[in-house]
């Protein structure tokens, strides 16, 4: 079956042409949608399609908190029909701007099945400026979500100013009873950052980097697998090729790892 992905776009949201393309490498079919589009048809061009994506950007330029203005749009005008699409067994992705704007809804992290309630922020980076580098990422191997099956660890680029998550302590222990902390911050052989400078890049409370929702099907990350297209993006490819080469190999997957998130949403949806 062809799986429909709508990207949201639009008001400063600029990741819409490389998750494009990161889904069309996944097997989607996929759409950009400027939000107002969305909203003029009250919504029910969901119908359509499977997965939805926050993409990354600076909607409305951060003005009044990354993603606030950008969820409160959402939330006011079509908050039941994403509320329905859920329901229906589809899938979210919030990225960077996008996770903002999740945690800004209430659908993350959506404790007791409550998509309407604003539990978790993702607030300013504890160095106090933007950082734009690579990051290394663990997987809880006990997490339900859909988009990380069969990924243990993944390095994925991070670029943004309030990516620091934030939460009372008991809600935050909640998260990693309830397996709903997906990836954490960690260093080159996959143990945790323990809040270590850069690799935790934003002071994220015990190095948090993507929660799920209580099903696995709504997920919110920081770091952009979209921009881990191809093995190109790595800062580091020429030095793997040459390494690879003057072992007799070659690279055999040109693909980025990032797309593994991707293929995984379409699977799920081809599967169900």
């Amino acid at each position: 079956m062809a799986v429909k992905a709508m990207i949201l776009t639009g008001y400063g949201l600029n990741c819409d042409n490389e998750t494009e393309y990161a889904l069309k490498l996944a097997g989607a079919e996929p759409l950009r949608m400027h939000i107002n589009d969305l909203i003029n048809s009250s919504g029910k061009i969901l119908d359509e399609y499977q997965i939805v994506v926050f993409g990354g950007g600076f909607s409305w330029a951060d003005d009044h908190g990354a993603g606030v203005i950008f969820a409160t749009k959402i939330k006011y005008n079509i908050g039941d029909r994403i509320n329905s699409f859920i329901e229906k067994g589809n899938l979210v992705i919030g990225i960077c701007n996008g996770f903002q704007s999740l945690v800004n809804l209430g659908l993350l992290p959506g404790f007791d099945n409550n998509y309407a309630e604003r539990r978790v922020a993702l607030t300013n980076n504890d160095k106090g400026n933007f950082i734009d580098c690579w990051v290394n990422l663990k997987v809880n191997p006990s997490s339900n979500c859909v988009f990380i099956k069969g990924i243990d660890t993944i390095e994925l680029p991070v670029r943004h100013g309030e990516g620091k998550l934030f939460a009372s302590e008991k809600d935050i222990e909640r998260l990693f009873k309830d397996n709903q902390v997906v990836m954490q911050y960690a260093d080159n052989a996959g143990k945790p950052a323990k809040g270590t400078w850069p690799l935790n890049p934003n002071g994220s409370i015990r190095d948090i980097a993507g929660i799920s929702d209580p099903t696995g099907r709504i997920f919110g990350l920081m770091p952009h697998p979209e921009a881990f297209n191809s093995y190109m993006n790595h800062p580091d490819w020429t030095r793997k090729k040459e390494e690879l080469l003057r072992a007799g190999k070659r690279i055999e997957n040109r693909e980025g790892e990032g797309i593994r998130i991707f293929r995984n949403a379409v699977q799920y949806i081809q599967n169900r």
